[in-house]
């Protein structure tokens, strides 16, 4: 399975972009904020421009399992080997103080205090979920490539 994140606005704070599974349009993602990050920097350059929690994650191709989060006490699609990273998931959440580092996926999307939110974000999550549990019980490697290609 191939998902692929493709960044497209900027807020002070937030990054919103659209999000494709096995090459469809699927919804949107919040993230924190895009501070030029990719996985070909050298750790020390990522750990330099990244401030914990309010950092979205460098561009690069990650692997994506099914494991159980201790947080959300269920299982969620965690990405890993992100360089400067642990504990990326995508989870439900509509606003920039949900994500601490992770991807939320949304149906919609809006403005709120000069940032960009997400809605309908546990409708999002679950379609997207039932997608990648469904790929990970056939022993599909699950992909997601993160990009930018922001618009004016």
């Amino acid at each position: 399975m191939e998902l692929i994140y493709t960044r497209r606005w900027q807020g002070n704070a937030s990054t919103l972009g659209t999000l494709t599974v096995n090459g469809a349009a699927h919804h949107f993602i919040l993230e924190d904020k895009d501070r030029g990050l990719n996985s070909e920097m050298p750790l020390a350059e990522i750990a330099k421009l990244k401030v914990k929690k309010e950092t979205a994650i460098p561009t690069g191709r990650y692997r994506v399992i099914v494991a159980h989060s201790a947080r959300f006490k269920r299982l969620l699609p965690r990405l890993v080997n992100v360089p400067g990273y642990s504990g990326i998931l995508i989870h439900p959440g509509n606003r920039i103080h949900n994500t601490e580092g992770c991807l939320l996926p949304g149906l919609t999307n809006f403005i709120e205090d000069k940032e960009y939110c997400v809605g309908q974000s546990k409708t999002a999550f679950e379609r997207l979920f039932e997608k990648i549990l469904e790929a990970h019980k056939r022993g599909e490697e699950i992909w997601i490539t993160i990009h930018t290609d922001y618009k004016l």
